[in-house]
């Protein structure tokens, strides 16, 4: 008990101090994010977001330059996520936490938020509870149910009649079988089977095997963003499972570029949901396209970019608000109920759940003159988190 009551002693002293960088006229943005390790690609293309939107739009706010402090976590590990955020409130006296990845790690940080009473924005962590945390925290991603219940539901209105679940064990991965399988199910498909697979190292040949054995019309999968999507398509391939010979539904990260690059013309008929395409025809995200190649390689921007970008815009139209004030609940309060138009369309923060509203996409990988394209087919607008919408039973 005396730990704790010194921790937040510490934490309130930072808080109280941080008016020192309000007088200098800087407002500090911590973000905790793993730039090393297994998920350092889509730390990348989150850090490449918030770098693209503070070059169009500059480094200043109400009259106060906005610093990027970065912290790597380094992987799924919330004690020093924690202890990293703490470290961003007390000693570096940061005004707002951001970035936020994975979820283990963002409910770390939402308990320093909660405690520290700092406005936290999570650009791309999608357990639906997140956000429940901390009442200072909001979302400019997506959570998983959002877009898991909406291909479930699209699914079933195409006739697909049976499906097997593949997801991996942890509360991402449940969110989203849980959302699919609500969805599929209350638009009339039926579930033949579920497996959920290990998170670190797995081996998608004996999970993709049992699938397989089963003979279902349809898959659905969802696994970690990074190096795996790749590693489960070349497991797909092996066994036959392309989705020539099978109807394979998953989320966004199963059509990156490297999955599809690896899994060649065994990706050619894959169908995802997610809140973001780059392929997406809008003047808006061609310049966004366009910058984000520029700047890594003549790389493609996937939804952690489009996460960290609008992440930056949210923080900015804040402090805009509140006349560059930090007080977390002004600036929770200037983020409820805000819309904007994204490189990913049109976009929203329930005022009442903190968390985003957004369309969905659902898209399909299609050979065009021998290359492949994951090109949208369809859409679904206005999507709510259907966990706190009460829609999920």
């Amino acid at each position: 008990m005396k730990r704790f009551g010194l921790a937040s002693a510490a934490l309130l002293a930072a808080c109280l101090l941080s008016g020192a960088s309000h007088a200098a006229g800087a407002i500090k943005v911590g973000v905790v994010m793993p730039y090393s390790g297994q998920f350092a690609d889509l730390a990348k293309q989150m850090d490449n977001g918030i770098k693209i939107y503070m070059q169009q739009h500059g480094d200043k706010v109400a009259d106060k330059t906005i610093e990027i402090i970065r912290k790597d976590v380094g992987g799924i590990d919330p004690p020093t996520a924690k202890r990293l955020a703490q470290e961003l409130v007390v000693r570096d006296q940061v005004d707002i936490l951001a970035g936020w990845l994975l979820t283990p790690n963002a409910i770390a940080g939402c308990s320093v938020s909660a405690e520290a009473k700092k406005f936290m924005v999570i650009m791309n962590a999608a357990t639906s509870i997140i956000t429940d945390k901390s009442p200072y925290c909001t979302r400019t991603s997506f959570t998983l149910p959002m877009i898991t219940m909406a291909l479930g539901q699209w699914a079933a209105k195409q006739g697909i009649k049976n499906d097997y679940t593949m997801t991996a064990d942890y509360a991402p991965g449940h969110d989203a079988e849980e959302g699919f399988i609500d969805g599929f199910k209350e638009a009339g498909g039926e579930i033949v089977g579920s497996v959920r697979m290990a998170v670190k190292n797995p081996d998608f040949s004996a999970y993709v095997q049992r699938a397989k054995d089963l003979n279902p019309q349809s898959i659905f999968v969802f696994i970690p963003g990074g190096s795996q999507p790749a590693a489960f398509g070349k497991a797909l391939a092996e066994r036959g499972m392309s989705a020539q010979a099978i109807k394979v539904l998953g989320t966004q990260e199963l059509a990156d570029d490297a999955a599809i690059k690896s899994m060649g013309n065994d990706a050619v008929g894959i169908i995802t949901a997610g809140n973001y395409n780059y392929n997406y025809d809008s003047a808006m995200n061609k310049e966004f396209v366009a910058a984000y190649r520029s700047i890594s390689g003549d790389e493609n921007p996937d939804f952690g970019a489009v996460g960290g970008y609008d992440g930056m815009h949210l923080i900015y139209t804040a402090l805009r608000k509140t006349d560059g004030k930090t007080d977390a609940q002004e600036l929770i309060a200037a983020a409820k109920g805000m819309k904007w138009e994204s490189p990913r369309g049109p976009m929203m923060i329930d005022p009442t759940t903190r968390d985003v509203v957004q369309t969905i996409y659902i898209s399909k990988v299609e050979d065009r003159g021998g290359k492949h394209l994951n090109a949208v087919i369809d859409s679904i607008p206005d999507v709510h988190d259907p966990v706190h919408a009460g829609q999920m039973k």
